[in-house]
């Protein structure tokens, strides 16, 4: 909303009806935080102290976001316009597949202003919100699974290379250059580049980290129906107590890896 669509009388202004005007996406500027800081109302002034403090946080956020693109920056700058990041999940679980995301950014697009970090420092909701978000905002998404069994018959170093060497493959806009989390290439016929701890500190990584995590979580819910007792929908195949309780009780599913220790 404009200002003068959301035009108020600050000097009069209830607490409430500052929350509400502050929520259309209205800045305040230098001398009306002043006004409303020196307000002789007390919950006015706590609004706008509120107001700072979210102000504070969103510009250490983009701060963040910003830090986060330089990697894919230096590349942009290099001529590679078409840049993808992927990365992998499921790699610890006893059971499911390792599951991987490959997403290229559209480096035109206010991607920094989206939230994007590595996935296991988000909410389930948060990262349900940003997977809507990439897949609609990102110029492509691809997904690479590698099951059980072939997990079993490669190691799960290699199945995960596996998985996204896959990812890459199946985005319908080929990349230019690839940024892999981890600390070994990928065998591709384009550049590519390892980056330790790539989802916590490359965003087009971490934006690969969310899809995989949401896209292999979603299997795992699925699996829960196929395969009922084994609390696939809440652990994710991950090594509770409570998964291990169930493998003893029940023994394996199709979905088990063999050659993990189980028990």
């Amino acid at each position: 909303m404009s200002r003068s669509e959301a035009d108020i009388n600050l000097t009069q202004v209830s607490a409430k009806e500052l929350e509400s005007y502050l929520k259309t996406g209205t800045k305040l500027n230098i001398a009306e935080i002043e006004l409303l800081k020196n307000d002789s109302r007390k919950s006015v002034r706590e609004q706008v102290e509120r107001y700072l403090r979210r102000q504070r946080k969103d510009s250490l956020e983009m701060e963040r976001a910003e830090h986060m693109l330089t990697r894919e920056r230096r590349i942009y700058k290099d001529g590679y316009k078409l840049i993808a990041g992927t990365d992998e999940v499921g790699r610890g679980p006893l059971a499911g597949p390792v599951v991987a995301a490959a997403v290229i950014l559209d480096q035109e697009k206010d991607i920094t202003s989206w939230g994007i970090k590595d996935s296991k420092q988000l909410h389930p909701d948060k990262r349900e919100r940003l997977f809507k978000i990439i897949e609609k905002e990102a110029i492509c998404v691809g997904i690479g699974i590698v099951d059980a069994e072939e997990i079993d018959r490669l190691n799960i170093l290699q199945a995960s290379l596996l998985a996204m060497s896959k990812a890459v493959e199946e985005l319908p806009v080929a990349p230019q250059y690839v940024l892999c989390d981890g600390s070994a290439a990928l065998s591709l016929n384009i550049p590519c580049e390892a980056v330790r701890g790539g989802d916590a500190t490359c965003l087009s990584v971490a934006a690969a980290s969310i899809v995989a995590k949401v896209t292999r979580d979603r299997l795992m819910d699925k699996y829960a129906e196929f395969y009922p007792g084994y609390g696939f929908a809440k652990h994710k195949g991950y090594p509770t107590p409570g998964h291990r309780e169930a493998l003893r009780a029940s023994g394996l599913s199709p979905i088990h890896r063999r050659t993990f220790k189980l028990f």
